[in-house]
């Protein structure tokens, strides 16, 4: 049962450091190669870069919830929730290619 799990590629679990500007400030961000490819997929999805995926979406979780104890860890679960068919409505996401452009 588990030989699925067991038996996955180490590439997708190898750690890959990238170096983003979030509110102003450069930041590192170290999450496995498979979440950073899945981040990519969001932010392809919503017609944007990664990096600024990635901002939006730190911007709009500090507004909601004015504090993010561990930001690599809400991007991880933001890959679950993608994968769980968790999707901005097709308004939001006209909105934020607007605010990209």
């Amino acid at each position: 049962m588990c030989r699925v799990f067991a038996g996955q590629d180490p590439e997708g679990y190898r750690q890959i450091n990238r170096s983003i500007r979030i509110d102003g400030h450069s930041t590192s961000i170290q999450l496995e190669a498979t979440f950073w490819t899945l981040l990519d997929e969001i932010a392809e999805s919503q017609g944007l870069t990664t990096p600024k995926f990635i901002s939006t979406l730190y911007d709009e979780a500090i507004e909601i919830n004015g504090q993010i104890p561990n930001f690599a860890s809400m991007l991880r679960t933001t890959c679950a929730l993608y994968l769980r068919g968790h999707r901005p409505a097709a308004q939001q996401q006209a909105a934020l290619k607007r605010e990209a452009a």
